[in-house]
């Protein structure tokens, strides 16, 4: 019968019997589960580093062999990003104008990007719109979604604030936002001419990325950071890395 069933005879017999086999490693379950109650963010190393801590002489195979069994073992999350620039879209992209250009002087090259602030709560996103030779933002707008109003908000401000003239470039990435009907065609009423980057290619508005990016200031405390010290740099009240502000 044993044969037949391929079990070994000690086997059967103890099954027969109904003796239950003590598990050996119960108190260190019953420890582990504690720790991953307490700690759910810890994985086997971190579980294994508290157990020598709490004074259990433990070796690491078994405590990882046990948050296997009782599914204890943690999942990596990724970190979130938040995308600003959609260019998957079938409306119209235009050639980089701005690669060739020798700036001397205002309005003759506008520069828009998109960046987004983290809020406690919530993710907010802002537009801006700068001068390339003053390197002053001209634009601003903000808001809690990447609508087309956002980077239209802020490409009114900048046409009210300057009035440019004709020959005066608009340089931008291929998003969606900027690629929109709605804003090519404010654009052209204003007869300003349309330039986009190359396609996977930041670089060609590195200074509105730069401006546009995340990075302390001169106040933030080396014993406390504190969140309001994060501010897009075109809106510490500094002019890096120009020096004008008109």
């Amino acid at each position: 019968m044993c044969e037949l069933a391929a079990v070994s005879r000690a086997g059967f017999y103890r099954w027969r019997s109904g003796e239950a086999r003590a598990d050996p490693n119960l108190d260190l379950r019953d420890e582990i589960q504690r720790i991953a109650v307490e700690w759910p963010c810890y994985g086997w190393r971190r579980v294994h580093a508290e157990l020598w801590r709490r004074g259990w002489i433990v070796n690491h195979k078994p405590v990882r062999r046990i948050m296997r069994e009782d599914n204890l073992l943690c999942l990596r999350r990724r970190k979130f990003v938040v995308m600003t620039t959609n260019s998957n879209h079938d409306r119209p992209v235009y050639p980089n104008l701005a690669g060739s250009m020798e700036l001397t002087g205002l309005n003759q090259l506008w520069i828009a990007d998109i960046t987004y602030i983290r809020l406690e709560t919530e993710f907010v996103y802002l537009a801006v719109v700068l001068d390339a030779y003053s390197r002053r933002v001209i634009g601003w707008a903000l808001g809690r979604t990447l609508e087309d109003d956002l980077t239209i908000t802020a490409l009114r401000m900048a046409l009210r604030l300057r009035s440019p003239g004709p020959g005066l470039v608009h340089h931008s990435d291929r998003g969606v936002q900027y690629a929109s009907y709605d804003y090519t065609d404010l654009l052209q009423q204003h007869h300003i001419r349309i330039s986009m980057s190359r396609k996977g290619n930041p670089y060609d508005k590195d200074y509105a990325s730069y401006c546009t990016s995340w990075a302390p200031c001169a106040t933030t405390s080396f014993t406390r950071r504190r969140s309001d010290s994060f501010l897009p740099c075109a809106f510490r009240g500094g002019l890096l890395p120009g020096c004008s502000n008109r």
